[in-house]
């Protein structure tokens, strides 16, 4: 008897969906308050994030594992990207400058421990970031774009999907490949369970980067007033 885990993941993780939108880091990124230095601290969490789970799901996918092998689709990887958007905003030495924040430290220390001792719910891990970015990452960059006026792709690597032509399709055939894997309905609750502490630990990056967001407009608005106190305004 087939799992239709594809719908037990969406049905299963809409509340931790919600929270997460509701954050103060994506609720002021939805509105178009995206501060460049928070944004380019983000894409380094990411890069972690991602390293941890490509360098995992590599591994199983080459051993053939039967349940996270056929979900380790290469043309998700966002690793590359990431790297490429990295030496836009921090230079070509960006690896010498970039630490994981203890968020994405967290995060990608569940990625390494689960890999070991239970692989299967990586499945939670990889559908919960990967067809978030493809489902909502045109918009994301659109906003992001605009925000820090970035010019074409530069530093938005991460939302351009260059080897998936048609991402309806690719998402479908996603949703098939769930619903076929050799598993039983105890472990399909278990990877809902880890897909909604995928949640948690997005959640957590992004309230760790709230506080860099509320300070860098914090400072932008005290240097706008006492800027105009010097020129004397009374409005």
């Amino acid at each position: 008897m087939s799992i239709a885990l594809a719908s037990l993941l969406r049905e299963g993780t809409k509340k931790s969906h919600t929270m997460a939108e509701n954050t103060g880091f994506v609720s002021c990124f939805l509105k178009g308050v995206v501060d460049k230095n928070s944004y380019r601290n983000l894409v380094a969490d990411l890069y972690f994030v991602y390293s941890a789970m490509e360098e995992e799901i590599g591994k199983l996918r080459e051993r053939k594992h039967p349940v996270v092998g056929p979900v380790g689709f290469p043309e998700l990887n966002r690793k590359e990207a990431l790297e490429q958007d990295l030496a836009f905003y921090f230079g070509s030495n960006w690896l010498d400058l970039v630490v994981p924040t203890p968020a994405a430290k967290a995060y990608a220390d569940r990625i390494h421990k689960v890999a070991k001792e239970s692989p299967e719910l990586l499945v939670g891990h990889h559908y919960t970031r990967y067809i978030g970015d493809l489902s909502g990452g045109q918009i994301l960059k659109r906003i992001a774009q605009r925000a820090m006026n970035l010019s074409e792709n530069n530093g938005l690597q991460f939302y351009e999907f260059s080897l998936i032509d048609d991402e309806k399709a690719f998402k479908n055939a996603y949703c098939t490949i769930l619903d076929s894997l050799p598993i039983d309905k105890d472990m399909a609750d278990e990877i809902v369970d880890e897909a909604n502490l995928a949640f948690k630990c997005n959640m957590d990056m992004f309230n760790e980067l709230e506080g860099n967001l509320i300070a860098s407009i914090g400072k932008v608005l005290f240097n706008f007033l006492t800027r105009r106190k010097r020129v004397g305004s009374t409005e």
